[in-house]
């Protein structure tokens, strides 16, 4: 196999002194090479660690995001909403999503999710786990990544072996399979808030970027979260105090079946956490006015 991918290379790994960021056409280029499966292993691994030390632009990520729109399977679901996950999983905390979908039901809204096989570099439960032990609400919709969009799902044995996260962990979680106008994301860190609305914003018609549990977009304690429409950012923050809800999370690492038990069988906190979580999602829908009048139609 001859390839031209070196240049890549040698733009993210030959120093501080010598490396350069990609234009937009350079990562798309780079990016298609690697999901068609055109770069050696040895290649790849070289990229992805020079690409993560350099580090990565939002510009290269939004050319590699341009790659992704070439291979990504999707449908039209009405009325849906994308909440886009993390594929390293959870640690401390159980999901929210399926009982947040429940919630919803009646208001004729659809939650899609996308998951796969563990990523690095977290060792959480993720999506895909629960998915497959839980009985799911009419109305969710879970796309397995495998499915909809195996050229990266199929670099996951690579990604593990090299054990640490790579620009793959920034760009993956909104794939926006079911074609929905609205998304919800996490962040870790406020600063990650401006890439994501650079790269996604013009990808919906509402972005909510949440900074939640784990890196995901449930809130589980008081919390920053911020709307994007017609590159407008607003900033706002909302806690669960303020609600009547006194849900204590767990800071230590729960197992697979601990996730379960506690999803199937959901203390009255809890449920009143799903229930908040469910407020900010009509809200952000317009199916209310605020948040309150969510709330308070859900209990």
């Amino acid at each position: 196999m001859i390839n031209n991918f070196h240049k890549y290379i040698k733009a993210v790994g030959t120093g501080s002194k010598h490396n350069f960021n990609l234009s937009q056409d350079q990562m798309e280029d780079a990016m298609k090479q690697i999901l068609n499966n055109e770069v050696y292993p040895e290649q790849l691994s070289a990229f992805l660690l020079g690409w993560r030390i350099k580090p990565e632009t939002t510009d290269e990520f939004i050319g590699a995001l341009k790659a992704f729109e070439y291979y990504i399977k999707r449908e039209v679901v009405p009325n849906s909403i994308e909440l886009g996950y993390p594929y390293d999983g959870k640690c401390n905390n159980p999901y929210l999503f399926s009982l947040i979908a429940k919630e919803l039901e009646k208001f004729d809204l659809k939650v899609a999710v996308t998951g796969d096989e563990l990523q690095p570099a977290k060792n959480g439960i993720t999506l895909k786990q629960i998915v497959a032990n839980l009985s799911l609400p009419n109305n969710l919709y879970y796309y397995d990544r495998k499915d909809i969009f195996p050229q990266l799902s199929n670099l996951t044995q690579i990604r593990n072996r090299l054990g640490t996260r790579t620009g793959f962990n920034t760009i993956e979680r909104l794939l926006n399979p079911a074609s929905s106008q609205y998304a919800f994301i996490g962040v870790f860190h406020k600063p990650f808030m401006n890439k994501y609305a650079t790269m996604f914003k013009d990808k919906y018609k509402k972005l909510i970027i949440i900074k939640g549990n784990e890196g995901t977009s449930e809130i589980f304690s008081k919390a920053q979260y911020w709307i994007i429409e017609n590159d407008n950012i607003s900033e706002y923050k909302i806690d669960p105090k303020d609600f009547g809800i006194n849900y204590t999370k767990s800071w230590d690492r729960i197992s697979l079946r601990e996730s379960l038990d506690i999803i199937n069988n959901p203390s009255d906190e809890l449920i009143k956490l799903v229930k908040l979580n469910a407020a900010l999602i009509l809200y952000i829908t317009q199916k209310v006015k605020t948040i309150d009048e969510g709330y308070q139609i859900l209990i």
